[in-house]
């Protein structure tokens, strides 16, 4: 019904607006009596053979919604309903900032992809902080976090810590984003000895805490060998508890849109099923030449149960889902869930 009928009707329209249309939707239809428990029932699979532990915490089942949906946590509780393992709230960033100017989300109906360049739009983490007041417990929040656009070089990582301190106590894991595309002044993130810096510089601030919480990594799926082998050893070096492959990419190759479509979009990182075999690619090469030293969360391109399960056979721990939500629906978390039972 939602590939039939529902998501022809959206796609006629703005993806920011459907975006935010969806989310007030889903938000009034939970506040209906029974209606979170005939969607909990049309869509949670719950199952021993689901549940995985991965770095110190138990996920019921180990497909996740990626970061940038649900940027400043109003929906969580509600999207728990759908099935996830676990939901990944931001990017935050220390005060609220608009983002980008708009358009800047657009699809590619042919690819099954977007590109979008956002830029951090979100509300601030204190707004964040305060939604998450509200948690019911259903599912396993993690918290992306990243630096506001103006901030100086030099500041960069006081603002990841603002972040950290913020929401540590409200969120399970945490996730450092320093390899977004559509972030302006960006190449000190891509520096590994300033990498270093800042993992060390959050580190310590976690031990500061009676409990400490996982720290990963979020890479692009972008990166050489070269540059892999570099995040493999930085990674066991600091001790860091697991790395997100991949974040959204900026090659356009082998994309079915035409040269007329994709220069009228400009720039922003491309995401969903143009990037599932490079982002593989990125879980085999860190899983193989890491003797899986560290947990790996695969994401990008995952649009079937079939695409989880090659994220997992690569070397994934955990899978999270995005563009494939959008175009697939919320059925595509039941059917991963139902064919790693299936295969069990």
């Amino acid at each position: 019904m939602y590939k039939s009928i529902i998501r022809p009707i959206l796609f006629w329209f703005d993806p920011e607006q459907v975006h935010h249309f969806t989310f007030s939707v889903i938000k009034i239809l939970n506040k209906i009596p029974f209606v979170s428990s005939i969607i909990r029932n049309l869509y949670v699979v719950e199952d021993p053979r689901l549940e995985r532990d991965v770095f110190g915490l138990k996920f019921k089942n180990p497909v996740g919604l990626a970061a940038g949906f649900d940027k400043n946590a109003v929906l969580y509780n509600e999207l728990a309903n759908f099935g996830f393992g676990f939901i990944e709230i931001g990017t935050m960033t220390p005060k609220g900032q608009p983002g980008n100017p708009k358009r800047r989300l657009f699809r590619l109906k042919a690819d099954q992809g977007i590109i979008n360049r956002m830029g951090f739009n979100n509300e601030g983490v204190q707004a964040a902080v305060n939604q998450l007041k509200k948690n019911k417990g259903k599912v396993i929040i993690g918290g992306n976090i990243g630096k506001n656009t103006h901030t100086k070089p030099e500041d960069y990582t006081q603002d990841y810590l603002e972040c950290f301190n913020a929401l540590h106590p409200y969120v399970d894991y945490f996730v450092l984003n320093v390899s977004c595309p559509n972030v302006d002044s960006h190449a000190k993130l891509n520096d590994k000895d300033y990498l270093e810096e800042l993992i060390r510089a959050v580190q310590k601030a976690n031990t500061r805490f009676t409990k400490q919480k996982p720290i990963l990594l979020k890479i692009a799926p972008d990166l050489n060998n070269n540059q892999l082998h570099e995040i493999i050893e930085l990674v066991i070096n600091t001790k860091l508890d697991g790395v997100i492959a991949s974040n959204t990419s900026v090659d356009r190759t082998g994309l079915k849109a035409s040269k007329t479509q994709l220069e009228a979009i400009g720039n922003g990182g491309l995401s969903g099923q143009p990037i599932k075999d490079k982002s593989t690619h990125v879980i085999k090469f860190l899983s193989e030449k890491s003797h899986k030293a560290f947990h790996i969360i695969g994401v990008g391109g995952i649009h079937s149960a079939k695409d989880a399960l090659e994220k997992l056979d690569a070397g994934a721990d955990l899978v999270q889902v995005y563009t494939g939500f959008i175009y697939d629906g919320p059925q595509l978390i039941k059917k991963i869930n139902k064919a790693l039972i299936e295969r069990s």
